[in-house]
């Protein structure tokens, strides 16, 4: 695991805006796994989905780390391209 970026140490205090992934439902695609922007509380699906709607979420807005969901257990910035 990395040490502690700069991009860890901006998150800020946010809530899952939903429980799932928004665009795969109106898609209408199957989810592997959730994560969550740790800058707005976006909720997308995984690189492994077929949407990859959490990195697509980072192209069009930059926020830079997002977070495993539900577990919570890892966190990954997009710039720097490592686990936390």
């Amino acid at each position: 695991m990395a040490k502690e970026c700069e991009h860890f140490l901006q998150e800020k205090n946010v809530s899952q805006n939903r429980k799932s992934c928004e665009e795969c439902e109106k898609e209408h695609l199957p989810v592997v796994a959730l994560r969550m922007c740790l800058t707005c509380g976006h909720v997308g699906c995984c690189d492994s989905s077929i949407g990859k709607h959490a990195t697509k979420h980072f192209e069009e807005t930059g926020h830079p780390v997002m977070q495993a969901v539900p577990e919570n257990i890892w966190k990954w910035c997009y710039i720097h391209k490592e686990y936390y």
